[in-house]
């Protein structure tokens, strides 16, 4: 798996690229995140688009990311999932609580009008 980040004003941008299915994968993105959290970011979008394969171990990392943001007042957005992914995403609901956008300027977008969620 390929983790790129790039700020975009107080947005995290992260492109995750390959496969999301166990470890060290999940290690890896978690690690990342929590330390860029550990800095203080609380704004992150995570570019899917070159994801291929999520399964229960990712979900579990987005989950985990999206209760820690929203407990430091932040929130996680999820920018073009492949089909295959946004169909996992709709089959387990995370689509009820993760705002998926199209594209990642939109993403970015939504935190203008970012209002501190309420935590899981």
């Amino acid at each position: 798996m390929k983790i790129t980040e790039k700020m975009r004003g107080d947005v995290l941008v992260m492109s995750v690229e390959g496969i999301l299915v166990g470890e060290p994968e999940a290690s890896e993105l978690r690690g990342k995140i929590y330390r860029l959290l550990e800095k203080g970011t609380k704004k992150v979008v995570l570019d899917l688009e070159l994801l291929r394969v999520i399964n229960s171990m990712g979900l579990g990392v987005l989950v985990a990311t999206l209760t820690s943001l929203r407990k430091r007042g932040g929130d996680l957005y999820l920018a073009r999932p492949t089909h295959k992914v946004e169909g996992v995403l709709t089959l387990t609901q995370l689509t009820r609580v993760i705002k998926i956008y199209d594209s990642v300027d939109r993403a970015v977008k939504g935190f203008r009008r970012f209002r501190r969620p309420k935590t899981l």
